[in-house]
């Protein structure tokens, strides 16, 4: 493999940049200087530490724009979008150094002493990033680690690494300590291996398919190396017939298309109560159909491209010229361009309705009732995220428990708040992110009896 990376713009296929390639060797010397660092940032008073992450929530609010504008260029996000994302890492980082002066042990009722736990930092981290959302995932591993007193290695995407590598200046910017911070964009063979594989790395914070996390995990065990895992999804988007229909067909179309369907979250399994199928189906039509994909850089646009050639012949592999369903519109010429699609009549168990095609496509399957609902909700490998419409408030609770996915919502699509918890059941991940918790996850629980026996008779005399 060469020692640099081609960064393309998933609109244009125009090459934006070339940025170095990390080697393995790169890599230990990246490891043995976050060691470094990290002894000194953990020393430091839990407050400063907070100040100093504070300071980088702001340096970075001070660059949104920018930062949006490369991620539109590396990634194809629609603008909209990636001024969320950089939003995010801003309030993710806002959220991480509220928990630094928090993180706080326990006291434990025993016999004999006093009892307490203390949460030390696990050393250094690394962070793999995927290039489906490239600053905000970066930055749900990298904000609660530097919070909790660790060093990070931020490996980005081949594909985009540019957010990436802007973060990591904005840090220094800020004042965080030199190498407390450091990203090595490179191949995840080589760089994401080596990370993996490395003794002083104490744990690993993965973010990709489910076939490469069974990888890191297989890789990191030779070390008994901690990891979380946010993997595949094939979520269920579950409409009963009770439910606001209009309402529910409005939303169904962006449930799926958000960021061309490259969302591990994309609720790209439409179950629909057959007494309120067809209905549903003239709702949707429409929305589909006004959804406007075009140049991520316009304010009006909805859908951007794909990220690559590849994933785009990936997308194709799934979806026959003669499909029957719902199509939107897509540009012709340079980019990585697959129109919004929504198939009916598709098998339960084919390939498009149990795989995750990681793009604009969805499949809309018919229940009967809630038990098939539910049996049809379960049938995948994967357990992420999923909706739930009805008005039945009974309903929603029962379906709710009985779904077996990470991440629910009831007459919404919401799946990720940096306030909450999120990871998935089954082939979906190991572990959770986010949330009051997230500190707590790169953290060594050390346990410590102070007795009170006196140990002489000298003791009590004193």
């Amino acid at each position: 493999m060469t020692h640099t990376l081609e960064v393309l713009n998933p609109a244009t296929e125009e090459v934006v940049a070339t940025v170095p390639a990390a080697t393995a060797e790169d890599v230990d010397r990246a490891v043995v200087r976050a060691a470094k660092a990290q002894s000194a940032w953990a020393a430091l008073p839990p407050g400063d530490r907070a100040r100093l992450l504070r300071r980088f929530a702001v340096t970075v609010d001070g660059h949104l724009e920018e930062l949006a504008r490369l991620e539109v260029r590396e990634a194809g996000h629609v603008i909209g979008n990636a001024r969320w994302e950089a939003g995010n890492v801003r309030d993710l980082l806002d959220y991480a150094a509220g928990g630094v002066e928090r993180l706080t042990g326990r006291q434990i009722p025993v016999p004999g002493g006093l009892d307490v736990t203390i949460l030390e930092p696990l050393g250094v981290v690394g962070v793999i990033a995927p290039w489906n959302f490239p600053m905000p995932i970066a930055a749900w591993g990298t904000a609660p680690a530097l919070a909790a007193g660790n060093a990070v290695i931020l490996k980005p995407a081949e594909t985009t690494p540019l957010t990436a590598l802007r973060l990591a200046e904005l840090a220094l910017e800020a004042g965080l300590p030199e190498h407390l911070f450091q990203v090595l964009p490179g191949h995840g063979p080589i760089a994401g291996d080596a990370l993996v594989q490395h003794p002083g790395v104490a744990k690993i914070v993965f973010t990709g398919s489910t076939a490469v996390g069974r990888q890191v995990l297989a890789k990191g065990s030779a070390h008994l190396k901690r990891v979380t895992l946010e993997l595949g999804g094939k979520s269920p988007n579950i409409v009963f017939a009770d439910a606001d229909l209009e309402a529910a067909a409005a939303a169904a179309p962006m449930s799926f298309l958000d960021n061309s369907g490259q969302d591990c979250c994309a609720r790209t399994r439409i179950l629909v109560q057959r007494t309120a199928y067809d209905r549903f189906l003239q709702l949707l039509a429409p929305a589909i159909e006004a959804v406007t994909v075009g140049d991520p850089a316009d304010e009006t646009t909805d859908m951007g491209p794909l990220i690559s050639r590849a994933q785009l012949e990936r997308v194709r592999g799934y979806v026959g010229p003669d499909a029957p369903g719902i199509r939107g519109k897509a540009p012709e010429g340079p980019g990585f361009w697959f129109p919004p699609t929504v198939l009916t009549g598709v098998d339960p168990h084919a390939r498009v309705a149990v795989e995750e095609v990681f793009g604009p496509v969805a499949v809309v399957l018919p229940f009967d009732d809630e038990a098939e609902a539910v049996a049809l909700a379960n049938a995948t490998d994967y357990g992420l995220s999923g909706s739930i419409w009805t008005r039945d408030v009974g309903r929603a609770l029962r379906v709710s428990q009985a779904v077996r996915a990470g991440n629910l919502s009831v007459n919404s699509h919401s799946s990720v708040r940096y306030w909450t918890p999120f990871g998935g059941f089954k082939q979906s991940g190991i572990g959770r992110e986010l949330g009051p918790d997230a500190l707590a996850a790169f953290t060594e629980t050390k346990n410590v009896f102070l007795s009170n026996v006196p140990t002489s008779t000298e003791g009590l005399a004193q």
